[in-house]
């Protein structure tokens, strides 16, 4: 009797064993997958899942939106910095970042330097299915949300090239199969992943 795909796929994933040797940081739009896909992708892998934007809240003891709204961008986006760079510092791990840290040159410089960046690339239609009924996204807090998203994917997508490895999420693709998609990519670089 042979296996359903997903025992198929569990099995397979027991079963690999890969050697990290920088921090994977996952960049794209929210909505992309950064956190479900780093999540997967550091179980396969073996190691850590960090997210800025949760250690930013543990330090602020806040939530990004009350940051936003208390603090301002500006000061947001210095305190994400810091915190990426702390990040970077450790063991090498899976990071998942905030939708706006790759905008930021310090970061860019930061991850290249430590770490390698991985864009999780969706389209327009598929990050809004994701992310319109979520009230957590001060940036979409706006007369017109999926217009400011399209905004905001037009803004961003030019700084989101410069990352190192690019893969797409598809809407017909699971969790487990992006995860393989990123996973595939980083075996491209034995700088950065291999079997072991």
């Amino acid at each position: 009797m042979s296996a359903t795909p997903q025992a198929a796929g569990l099995e397979r994933a027991a079963a690999d064993k890969f050697i990290l040797h920088k921090t994977v940081v996952l960049v794209g739009m929210m909505g992309a997958g950064k956190t479900a896909v780093g999540r997967a992708l550091a179980a396969r892998l073996g190691v850590p899942l960090l997210d800025s934007d949760a250690e930013i809240e543990l330090a602020a003891n806040a939530t990004i939106a009350e940051i936003f709204a208390r603090d301002g961008e500006p000061f947001f986006r210095a305190r994400e910095s810091e915190v990426i760079e702390r990040l970077l510092a450790g063991s090498p791990c899976v990071l998942s970042t905030g939708g706006g840290a790759f905008l930021s040159e310090r970061n860019r410089t930061a991850i290249s330097a430590q770490g390698v960046s991985v864009w999780l690339c969706a389209e327009l239609d598929l990050l809004w299915d994701r992310v319109r009924h979520k009230e957590t996204r001060p940036l979409l807090r706006t007369a017109d949300p999926k217009r400011t998203l399209a905004e905001l994917c037009e803004m961003r997508e030019p700084f989101y090239a410069m990352a190192d490895l690019k893969v797409h999420t598809l809407p017909q693709y699971s969790i487990d199969e992006t995860t393989d998609k990123v996973i595939e990519a980083l075996l491209r670089r034995p700088d950065i992943l291999e079997r072991a």
